[in-house]
């Protein structure tokens, strides 16, 4: 299942992209849903997959996180549930994530998706991060206020919602609208009659983020050994005094090492690991060398597992978390570019036998699998 989005990506960066919210209607024209409720049931009582339940009650808002056991005891209306990370796990719901790769795979997060009842729905809130939100079976209201500084409150512990704001978007989405909203924007979104609704979000890391996760790799690697030194030593008027080129050097010593040329491979390394757990199944048996290359050879294509990040940074390709350098370039821009490898472009590359062995390495770490083995283990 391909999916076509009708969207000019020039004017809408120029126009939209965090600046304002927008309804793009039939954004996805006849648009047909990739995946079913009772499927979507299915992943939320599975351990691995992050879901929630949520829902108002006359007792107020309520929050339940699976995996879930069932659903017996739900209403009629009033609730949603909330699958995240669907394109790790669902092929056919991962192939809505592929028109948005037009801005950024190291910026795209992952795919939730929600199925609601009517009134179903999270309460006005904000996301601190962009989101596009696609309409599918059914109908949903969607209001959308200005980014202006509004009181947040948390009328459940793992609920963050907003006050009452005014709209500057009051519209009903139909099957294959969609709606943009950029960060800081309070939103609210609640169903008209049995619903799903497939949310694209954009990762945005924050600056205590970038910090902590470097302090880690700084630590792990020993990193900034380098002691303060100061030579030209000077009295000074008092004791307690901590003169501003001293203050300056200590700040020095700790851009020094963002500044470093460990600084990139960090960053590779940080930005391809994904939030949330990858559906890697690593083949039993491991594949051999001479099976890889007899697969390619008859033409069987691979595909990357889903939500896997394979990103490129100044020389260096970086693969959920790891890094390579030393493979051959044309291999790893393969590697990144295409998410369905056909074996025509990958055999004359595995001539060179260090590629042969790095690509049946990446094979067996279950990050590629050729097509039909899912069908094969079903069986």
């Amino acid at each position: 299942m391909s999916f076509e989005l009708a969207i000019d990506w020039p004017t809408f960066l120029t126009t939209y992209w965090q600046k304002k919210p927008v309804i793009i209607r039939q954004a996805f024209p006849d648009f047909q849903d990739p995946i079913t409720p009772d499927e979507l049931a299915g992943l939320a009582m599975e351990n691995e997959v992050d879901s929630r339940l949520v829902s108002q009650t006359a007792a107020g808002w309520q929050v339940a996180h699976g995996p879930f056991s069932d659903f017996d005891q739900l209403t009629e209306t009033h609730w949603s549930l909330l699958v995240q990370a669907v394109n790790h796990w669902h092929p056919a719901a991962a192939e809505l994530m592929q028109p948005f790769r037009a801005l950024s795979d190291w910026r795209m997060d992952d795919l939730m998706i929600s199925f609601s009842v009517p009134e179903g729905g999270v309460g006005p809130h904000l996301d601190q991060y962009d989101v596009f939100i696609i309409q599918g079976a059914g109908r949903r209201r969607w209001r959308v206020g200005n980014n202006d500084v509004i009181a947040q409150h948390s009328p459940h512990p793992d609920l963050l919602q907003v006050a009452p704001f005014d709209a500057i978007i009051d519209e009903i989405l139909e099957p294959g609208d969609l709606v943009y909203i950029p960060p800081g924007f309070p939103h609210e979104g609640y169903s008209l009659e049995n619903s799903l609704n497939y949310s694209v979000g954009f990762r945005a890391p924050s600056g205590k983020e970038l910090l902590s996760g470097f302090a880690d790799y700084v630590l792990a690697q020993e990193l900034g050994s380098r002691r303060y030194q100061d030579p030209a030593l000077a009295l000074r008027d008092s004791a307690s005094e901590v003169l501003a080129d001293e203050a300056e050097q200590l700040r020095g010593m700790m851009t020094e090492l963002l500044r470093s040329a460990e600084f990139t491979p960090w960053l590779g390394e940080f930005l391809s690991q994904s939030r949330h757990e990858l559906d890697i199944a690593p083949p039993q048996p491991a594949y051999q060398e001479d099976e890889v290359r007899q697969a390619l050879d008859e033409g069987t294509p691979l595909y990357r597992v889903g939500g896997l990040k394979v990103l490129q940074l100044a020389t260096q390709t970086f693969i959920n978390g790891e890094r390579f350098s030393d493979a051959d370039p044309a291999f790893l821009r393969l590697l990144a570019q295409d998410l369905t490898i056909e074996a025509e472009a990958l055999q004359p590359l595995i001539d060179d036998t260090t590629t042969l062995t790095q690509l049946t390495g990446l094979i067996n770490a279950g990050y590629w699998h050729f097509a039909g083995e899912e069908e094969e283990e079903e069986t």
